[in-house]
């Protein structure tokens, strides 16, 4: 929970580095509320007539540009552009692929500053 918290304090921050724990625990815990909103929904019994959730949706507006910077400075961990998030697949592949050894153009080893 406090690598989530962690790249919620970096709202905005584009610059600098992510490693893929920061990355994927952030997504995991995304997926898991977004389930849990929806859960909760269900619950309350919010007219789901146009198969959207109002919660969800809200959530996902609220970390829309976290998800954004987070993807970005793992896309620099790989030694890539923050560009190549738009690159369908590949960037899938760049997030899982390990990130490059020692500090690189974009800046230091993610948590050997913390």
């Amino acid at each position: 929970m406090d690598v989530y918290i962690a790249v919620l304090r970096k709202y905005a921050v584009f610059e600098g580095r992510a490693g893929r724990r920061e990355y994927w625990t952030f997504f995991l815990i995304n997926i898991v509320a977004g389930f849990a909103l929806g859960f909760v929904e269900g619950l309350i019994g919010f007219d789901r007539t146009s198969g959207s959730s109002v919660l969800g949706n809200l959530y996902t507006l609220a970390v829309l540009v976290p998800s954004i910077a987070v993807g970005v400075r793992r896309m620099h961990d790989v030694g890539k552009s923050g560009w190549y998030l738009l690159v369908p697949i590949y960037n899938l592949i760049l997030a899982c692929t390990a990130g490059e050894e020692g500090d690189n153009q974009y800046g230091p080893v993610p948590g050997a500053t913390e």
